[in-house]
């Protein structure tokens, strides 16, 4: 397969008055052509981050310091605001996890829709810019697209005003799309209409997609490859298949274990990883994750891993990963 996009060496940080926030700390990885890569991990892995910084779209007091950003054979780092901004909703573009937000109350969706399209295809005649945008909204299951044109986002349902947003990410047919937590304030129903919206026009269309997300069962339902993130840092990647039926990462095996499950006994409490994700503010010494790991050792607490490859494309960030036992809730001795 082709990569599209690579992430080499990735360091996002915000320098604050209490210290420096090592948001995104060494972090690499890759998106295929036509894939759909799920980055999953509790609120303040450093998984949106990690998608703002794909754009060049942090702003002081964060800064990109290290790493490179490899989008269809050029780096993206070194690039200036002028020259990203033809990137920006052309080539890559972003759903983000509130359309209420995202979407300007004042103006139409038609006027919005067809702005995106414009600021990339300024001699487009009127009228074509019109069907495009009917077209669009069509496409993401929007009923009656000619009339809903004219319409106010307070006019929408959540779920059809997520449906815009995505289709507003489609207008200029981009390569890579930046999915950040985009069923988050949806009800269950309508998730699952929009992961199945967004999973049929990235096969239609060709597009790549990096699908940010808190759950698990999301990803394990929709992305092609999985990369697990904690504390700033990648700490397993690898096939979906592999990641939910072979785990090697304790915090993986707990995201895992958090899942419900429509099946077993009724009444028993969901599982829960113990303790709290630490302050990028003031890190713990070896591996962020050890104060809640069952499998930890002296060194967990001293050295931090390095990635390690444990099978076809999989590969983990663990000293004990051999030690994790079959029932993946404890270590061997």
């Amino acid at each position: 397969m082709t990569a599209i996009l690579e992430v080499k060496n990735l360091k996002t940080y915000f320098f604050t008055k209490k210290g420096v926030v090592k948001a995104v700390d060494d972090v690499s990885f890759h998106v295929n052509e036509k894939e759909i890569l799920g980055i999953v991990g509790e609120s303040g892995a450093g998984k949106s981050i990690t998608g703002f910084s794909i754009l060049k779209a942090i702003d002081p007091p964060g800064k990109i310091v290290d790493g490179q950003i490899i989008f269809r054979g050029e780096d993206l780092v070194p690039k200036s605001e002028e020259e990203m901004r033809h990137i920006r909703g052309n080539h890559i573009s972003m759903v983000f996890q509130d359309p209420l937000t995202s979407l300007n109350p004042v103006f139409t969706i038609g006027y919005q829709l067809e702005e995106a399209i414009k600021v990339h295809n300024p001699n487009m005649p009127k009228s074509e810019v019109r069907e495009r945008s009917i077209e669009l909204l069509r496409s993401v299951g929007i009923p009656s697209p000619e009339k809903r044109l004219n319409n106010y986002p307070h006019q929408f349902s959540g779920g059809m005003r997520q449906r815009v947003v995505i289709a507003i990410a489609l207008a200029n047919n981009p390569d890579l799309v930046i999915a950040d937590e985009p069923t988050t304030a949806l009800d269950v129903t309508i998730q699952a209409q929009v992961l199945n919206l967004m999973r049929r026009l990235s096969q239609e269309k060709g597009s790549s997609i990096i699908l940010i997300t808190h759950d698990m069962g999301v990803v394990a339902q929709m992305a092609d490859r999985i990369a697990v993130m904690y504390a700033g840092k990648m700490v397993e990647i690898g096939p979906t298949e592999e990641i939910v039926f072979n785990p090697k990462h304790p915090y993986t095996i707990g995201l895992i274990r958090s899942i419900p499950k429509l099946s077993g006994r009724t009444g028993k409490r969901l599982y829960q990883i113990p303790g709290i994700m630490p302050s990028l503010l003031n890190l713990p010494p070896g591996c962020a994750f050890a104060p809640r790991c069952f499998c930890k050792t002296d060194i967990c607490e001293k050295e931090t891993p390095e990635f390690e490859k444990v099978g076809e494309n999989h590969y983990v960030r663990c000293f004990n990963y051999r030690r994790i036992a079959d029932d993946r809730q404890s270590c061997k001795s």
